[in-house]
């Protein structure tokens, strides 16, 4: 017979999940050989992620920020998945946290405005754009960016019509 209605493909998922399982093992043998890897945390955080175990990978992401605090991949994942599970007060505490330590960079003024925004405060999405551009220069390039800049009075206007 031709075809043989064999094999469709239930080999490669059990080949990603032993693939998953042999990533666990190494993160877990990584952590015992050293629990302050910033790096093993937030790789086991991941792995979490990509298991859909969302709980875990946000516990495993501050676990890995309580030893790096400034690291921005993981505020950047973390803040993700904290919108993915529609925690938007904690991903407006991380995008301040990147805020903080960025500031010097327009889409960290920017998605900060929108953690605000989102958080139902729209008076506060307003004054962050306001104090984005507060902080440049009046012959700014920002300000000659005719598509940039006429996105960002839509946003600002749209959030003030919420007020």
């Amino acid at each position: 017979k031709k075809g043989g209605g064999g094999d469709r493909g239930g080999g490669k998922e059990e080949e990603g999940t032993d693939k998953r399982k042999e990533a666990i093992e190494l993160v877990k043998r990584g952590l015992m050989m050293d629990m302050r890897s910033h790096v093993c945390w937030h790789v086991y955080g991941l792995l979490h992620r990509s298991s859909r175990n969302y709980s875990e990978a946000i516990k495993a992401y501050k676990q890995a920020l309580r030893i790096d605090p400034e690291n921005l991949q993981i505020l950047r994942d973390m803040g993700l998945l904290q919108v993915q599970m529609r925690d938007l007060d904690g991903f407006r505490s991380t995008r301040l946290r990147i805020l903080t330590l960025r500031p010097n960079s327009k889409v960290h003024w920017l998605t900060y405005a929108l953690a605000t925004h989102v958080c139902g405060d729209p008076e506060g999405a307003a004054s962050v754009i306001d104090s984005y551009t507060g902080t440049l220069d009046r012959d700014s390039a920002e300000f000659s960016r005719n598509f940039e800049s006429s996105e960002l009075a839509m946003y600002k206007n749209l959030v003030l019509s919420e007020t």
